[in-house]
């Protein structure tokens, strides 16, 4: 199977609604990730040597330049993001057909279902993670890009909770499977803050939208 974010949106499309196990719903996180992250990209362009960013004081226009530096690296990097899950998740089943015929091919087979768990759950969180930073890039967005473009600040911003939600989940299914339970209990508390603190920022940036539509 070729690599999620190399194939045509058809074809990726296809590939998700068949019976293969990946591309699966953490593909899918790491996309919103980078389609939230592409929004605030083209807000951004949108606004760059605009009349209204002629406007702004040197510290706003460099801000909203920076900025568009930053989203336009992060984009690709939840490109790759895509990759890594489907990676992480072939992992897992790689583990489980290992052999288990005698107690130490048991053990080491145990202790790889583990190892593949525990990557398979970083994946995700760290998609998780580095799309709060996306946040920043919309929020400034919706507070000095083009009026006329805030409405895709604002569907960027939707994205944004959406992917960390999706994200999120595909963490806590991971979870479920790990033996380390000071591990788990540690992690779904970073899970839980990291939601929290999306619908925060969401809420905030989805006002600023609204005031100006």
């Amino acid at each position: 199977m070729a690599d999620s974010s190399s194939m045509t949106l058809k074809d990726f499309i296809n590939e998700l609604s068949s019976n293969s196990p990946a591309p699966g719903g953490g593909a899918v996180a790491a996309l919103a990730s980078s389609i939230s992250c592409a929004l605030s990209c083209m807000v951004y362009n949108l606004t760059v040597d605009k009349k209204s960013y002629e406007g702004y004081d040197e510290d706003i226009k460099k801000k909203i330049n920076d900025n568009l530096k930053e989203a336009l690296k992060l984009k690709d990097e939840f490109l790759v993001m895509m990759d890594e899950d489907a990676v992480a998740f072939n992992g897992v089943i790689a583990a489980f057909k290992l052999p288990k015929q005698t107690e130490e091919e048991k053990t080491l087979r145990s202790n790889k279902i583990q190892e593949e768990y525990l990557k398979a759950m970083e994946v995700p969180l760290n998609v998780a993670r580095k799309t709060l930073k996306v946040y920043d890039y919309l929020e400034i967005a919706a507070m000095y890009g083009n009026k006329n473009a805030v409405s895709d600040a604002g569907v960027g911003t939707l994205m944004c909770q959406t992917a960390i939600e999706s994200a999120i989940l595909n963490v806590k299914i991971n979870l479920g499977s790990i033996k380390n339970k000071e591990l788990v209990i540690q992690k779904q508390k970073e899970c839980d803050d990291i939601v929290e603190s999306g619908n925060t920022r969401k809420a905030h940036i989805m006002e600023c939208v609204y005031s100006k539509l």
